[in-house]
């Protein structure tokens, strides 16, 4: 039976030997295919694998026979593992034995193996025994190798366009030499056209090739020399039937108009291009990430298979910086469901480009991780008493569920409550980082701890005090003053008001014991009203000749008070009626600032907060975290 046109299999068993000089190869005819009539005659004509060349190399040495050794051949389809074979057949002085692990079976290797073994015993030859595609052989084939193969009964030539270390048993690749086979480029796989056309083995120059249409063969060949040599031969036979002597672009494009994809959905190729779609979706780069999935999608893969990585990138490399991925994922694989192909190509384009231009963060990721690693380790001790299940008869008698709090109960959400195993207190599996989404994530994880954990909030940061003169940060009770830098108002403003003369105002000290009192101050504004607090009837800041307005909160049980800046006074007056002693602040020109005595004890009343400015959380005031 002929197997490809490259090499006969012998009757019964599928089995062919000979001596080295016969090469155990079926000579090629003349109508052989043009691939297998250009075959290299020698090792110097091997075109590509310059790494496996050099003087000394394990492949010169199976050529030669120099050293004695087996070799397992790997590389794509169309980069000389056959080829090889050829050359070592015909070059050693060997019994070269070729079998087909499409066809050959553990009694055909036996077979082998013994014969061998007789001829070795009697003094006869090496046996070279070839087989062709040995990633087919389950793994009882391959381990009828191994002690024939450790012994050197015979000398194992296998070729194969899978992953060895995927596809050969552990123990067989352990007693061979792997030699991996690389795609030729295109200037070699062009040097192969011209020499294929002008060869007498070849074409024998009964045609020319112009150099757009060698430029279309090699682009298409995607460095398999047998794809090139095929197309080539196509298009001469096409060329022949017109009776044009040149092979144009026209004439390539009818012969071949499909490039050759290199894509298993069973091999190697599968993983390593499955690995750059995810690995281009992760690094953040939409076009390197939509050219793997059109391979994909050209090759035939299963579009379910693409749209379930998806889902789990989702997750595993977006997760929190955008919960959205993951709907977006979810969303196309239902599309693939229900659309199918050709359509759902756009839904699975659509979800690449979301999750490629994504933030990215893997901390979901790394959290079940850690978690699971701590489960594995042992960690993790009985469920707590008050969560454990209480709905049924008895449970309450057990102690089941005593002593929960609902956290719904709680203005807040959220209760100071122990939910995980005493030896895992104080774990933190999941650390949100600052991207995306998970940025307002971050700021609240650490509220919800502390709330739940029952810890003390971090106090307050108070900025430093100058101790040759008070801040306009600092409010005079201690506490810190508003953030003026929220305001509306122009930044670049100075931060105390100046006084008509030029000279700066001092801010003003908030009453004892009031939580703050803020002078934003507003540039050329009209007065702005102060809405009355706790009994206050008015309170108003008129400001005359484009004076710099204040904010002053109204005290407690006063009628009125009123803050007047008059153009060019040395004086800016505060008086606080009904009972308030009366404090002033002088704005003397050149002078930095003054201090307000305190009024009365009693604390005053905010001013409502201006432009943007934030007032202080009555409970945080109150001592009491919010989530």
């Amino acid at each position: 039976m002929e197997m490809d046109g490259l090499f006969s299999l012998g009757q019964p068993s599928g089995v062919l030997a000979a001596p080295a000089s016969s090469a155990a190869f079926t000579p090629a005819a003349d109508d052989s295919p043009l691939p297998v009539r250009m075959r290299p005659a020698n090792i110097d004509e091997l075109v590509g694998q310059e790494h496996l060349l050099a003087p000394g190399s394990p492949l010169r040495q199976l050529v030669t026979g120099i050293t004695p050794m087996s070799v397992i051949l790997w590389g794509p389809p169309g980069t000389g593992k056959t080829t090889i074979a050829h050359l070592v057949a015909g070059a050693s002085e060997r019994k070269f034995v070729a079998l087909s692990a499409l066809t050959a079976g553990v009694k055909d290797v036996r077979a082998v193996i013994d014969t061998a073994r007789r001829e070795r015993r009697s003094g006869g030859p090496p046996t070279v025994l070839f087989i062709d595609e040995v990633h087919r052989f389950s793994k009882t084939q391959q381990d009828s190798l191994l002690a024939a193969v450790e012994d050197r009964t015979v000398l194992l030539l296998a070729a194969t366009t899978e992953n060895p270390y995927f596809s050969v048993i552990s123990p067989l690749l352990s007693r061979c030499v792997l030699l991996t086979l690389k795609a030729l480029g295109e200037d070699e796989v062009r040097a192969l056209l011209r020499r294929a056309v002008v060869d007498p083995r070849g074409l024998g120059g009964k045609v020319t090739l112009s150099l757009e249409a060698e430029d279309h063969f090699v682009r298409l060949a995607a460095g398999d020399v047998r794809k090139a040599l095929t197309a080539l031969e196509a298009a001469a036979g096409s060329a022949e039937a017109q009776g044009v002597a040149e092979i144009d672009l026209a004439t390539a494009e009818k012969a071949v108009d499909v490039a050759a994809v290199r894509y298993d959905r069973d091999g190697d190729a599968h993983y390593d291009v499955t690995s750059a779609f995810i690995k281009s979706m992760r690094g953040s780069d939409p076009d390197a990430a939509l050219h793997w999935l059109a391979r994909m999608l050209v090759a035939g893969e299963d579009p379910r298979f693409i749209a379930r990585r998806i889902v789990i990138f989702a997750s595993e490399d977006v997760g929190m910086a955008d919960p959205q991925a993951l709907l977006v994922a979810t969303a196309a694989a239902q599309a693939v469901q229900l659309i199918g192909l050709p359509e759902c190509q756009l839904n699975l384009a659509q979800a690449v480009v979301h999750m490629a231009t994504a933030p990215k963060s893997n901390t979901v990721t790394t959290a079940i991780g850690t978690a699971m690693a701590d489960v594995r380790a042992g960690r993790g001790g009985a469920v707590p008493a008050h969560l454990r299940d209480a709905h049924y008869p008895g449970a309450r008698g057990l102690g089941h569920g005593r002593g929960y709090k609902y956290p719904h109960d709680d203005p807040r959400g959220v209760v100071t409550q122990q939910y995980i195993p005493d030896d895992l207190l104080g774990s933190d599996y999941y650390r949100p980082t600052d991207h995306g989404a998970e940025r307002a994530v971050s700021e609240r994880v650490p509220r919800l701890r502390r709330i739940v954990r029952g810890l003390a909030a971090p106090p307050r940061a108070q900025p430093a005090a100058d101790a040759s003169a008070p801040t306009p940060d600092r409010a005079a009770g201690g506490a810190p003053a508003a953030d003026a830098s929220r305001s509306s108002a122009n930044s670049e403003q100075p931060a105390s008001p100046p006084a008509a003369n030029g000279s700066p105002v001092a801010p003003l000290p908030a009453v004892s014991n009031a939580p703050s009192a803020s002078l934003p101050t507003v540039s050329s504004s009209p007065p702005a009203p102060l809405p009355a607090v706790r009994g206050s009837s008015s309170a108003s800041l008129p400001a005359v000749s484009d004076s710099q307005s204040a904010s002053l909160s109204a005290v407690s049980g006063s009628p009125q008070v009123s803050v007047s800046a008059v153009s060019g006074s040395p004086q800016v007056s505060v008086s606080a009626v009904s009972g308030s002693p009366q404090a002033s602040l002088s704005a003397v020109s050149g002078s930095q600032s003054d201090s307000l005595p305190a009024a009365s004890s009693g604390p005053s009343a905010s001013s409502p907060a201006v432009d943007g400015a934030e007032a202080v959380d009555s409970g945080e005031a109150a001592g009491e975290e919010q989530p």
